[in-house]
C-alpha cells in the first residue's frame, strides 16, 4: 500500500540476529532493540530472525500478560485476563470493502474479546464473548490469507473487539506464512501483503516494540478527549497518556479514526482534533457519525443519536483545523 518492495514483517522475518531463545528476558530485549534499530537482510529464511525473538518475547508477556496498558499480569496459558482471552478465536474473516478508501479491498479478521468494556459496543457479540468463534490456528491463518491475497485483497486487516491479546496469534501467523512459502512452494511475491493493526490504541509500551517492524498500518480509534469519559464509558483508566504515547510511536504509518458521540463534542471531539492538529497533522484523520444507541439504557445520556447540530459543530471543528 505504501509501495515498498516489501512489507515490514518480510523485512523482520529476514533480519538474522545471534539471539539465544533460551536466555534471559532482559537480554532477548536488549538484542530485540538492537537489531530493530537496523538489522542485516539475508535473501532467504533466517533462524532465529527477529521475527522468531518477538514471538519468543510475545509468549514470555503471554505468561505474565502485559499486553495492553491494564497490565493485569496473568497467566493467560491458565487462565483469562480482563480481556477474556484464553486462546485465540476469531468470528469472522471476509473481503470488507467498507474500511477506508485507501485499505479496501482488506482482509478483516474479527478476533474476539476486548481490553475495553464500552457500555455502547455495537460489536458486543465479539468482544464480550471472547470464547466465542472459531480457533485460530496460524497455520490455516496463513492459508486464508493467501487465498485472500489471491482474491484481490490489498491487506490483512487485525481487528475486533480489540487485535491486542492476540498478538502472539498475530505474529505466529506472519511467520507461518514463510513457512508456506518453502513448504507449498507459493510464491513469495503472493505473500508480501501489508498487515494492518486496527485497534482501540490502548496496548503497553512493550506491545508497540513487538508490532514496530510487522505492522504496516496502525488503524487506531481515538474514542475520548479525557480520562473522565474514557473511565466511565470504557472502564479503563491512563486513557490520554497511553492512546497519545502510542499514535505518537506510530504516526509515520496512522490512520485515526474518532467517532462522534451524543453529548461528547466539546469534552471529547474538539480536543482529540486540537491534539491530532498540533501532533499529528499530517495523518489520515476520519470523523465517523456511525454512532447507534445500543444497550445504553443505564446512561441515558448516551441513549440518542447524533444530533444534527452535533454533527455540524463536529464537522466545523475539523474543518476549522484543516483536518478534513
Amino acid at each position: 500500500m505504501l509501495e515498498e518492495p516489501l512489507p515490514l514483517f518480510r523485512k523482520t522475518q529476514l533480519t538474522y540476529t545471534n539471539a539465544d531463545l533460551n536466555g534471559s528476558t532482559d537480554d532477548l530485549w536488549q538484542i530485540h532493540d538492537r537489531f530493530a534499530k537496523g538489522g542485516q537482510h539475508s535473501d532467504g529464511v533466517v533462524s532465529p530472525s527477529l521475527l522468531d525473538l518477538k514471538i519468543e518475547i510475545a509468549h514470555r508477556i503471554y505468561q505474565n500478560c502485559h499486553f495492553c496498558e491494564r497490565r493485569c499480569l496473568t497467566d493467560r496459558i491458565k487462565k483469562p485476563g480482563f480481556c477474556g482471552v484464553l486462546g485465540s478465536k476469531y468470528s469472522s474473516e471476509f473481503l470488507h470493502y467498507g474500511e477506508e478508501r485507501e485499505l479496501v479491498p482488506s482482509h478483516t479478521i474479527f478476533f474476539t474479546g476486548c481490553t475495553f468494556k464500552c457500555v455502547f459496543c455495537q460489536n458486543r457479540d465479539i468482544a464480550y464473548h471472547p470464547n466465542a468463534g472459531v480457533v485460530c490456528d496460524p497455520q490455516v491463518l496463513a492459508r486464508r490469507i493467501y487465498a485472500r491475497s489471491m482474491a484481490g485483497s490489498r491487506n490483512v486487516n487485525w481487528v475486533g473487539g480489540d487485535p491486542t491479546p492476540h498478538i502472539c496469534m498475530i505474529l505466529e501467523t506472519t511467520r507461518a506464512l514463510a513457512t508456506l512459502e518453502r513448504e507449498s512452494g507459493v510464491d513469495a511475491r503472493l505473500l508480501n501483503v501489508p498487515m494492518v493493526f486496527n485497534s482501540n490504541a490502548y496496548y503497553s509500551t512493550e506491545a508497540h516494540k513487538l508490532l514496530d517492524g510487522v505492522i504496516d498500518v496502525y488503524l487506531s480509534d481515538f474514542k475520548y478527549g479525557n480520562d473522565s469519559c474514557a473511565h466511565r464509558y470504557s472502564n479503563v483508566d491512563n486513557y490520554i497518556g497511553a492512546v497519545t504515547r502510542n499514535l505518537l510511536a506510530s504516526k509515520d504509518r496512522l490512520i485515526i479514526r474518532h467517532l462522534v458521540m451524543p453529548g461528547h463534542v466539546q469534552c471529547c471531539t474538539e480536543p482529540i482534533v486540537g491534539w491530532v492538529r498540533e501532533h499529528a497533522p499530517d495523518v489520515k484523520f476520519n470523523l465517523m457519525f456511525q454512532y447507534a444507541p445500543y444497550n445504553v439504557v443505564n446512561y441515558p445520556e448516551m441513549n440518542r443519536y447524533v444530533s444534527d447540530s452535533e454533527r455540524r459543530a463536529a464537522l466545523n471543528i475539523a474543518k476549522g483545523l484543516n483536518l478534513i
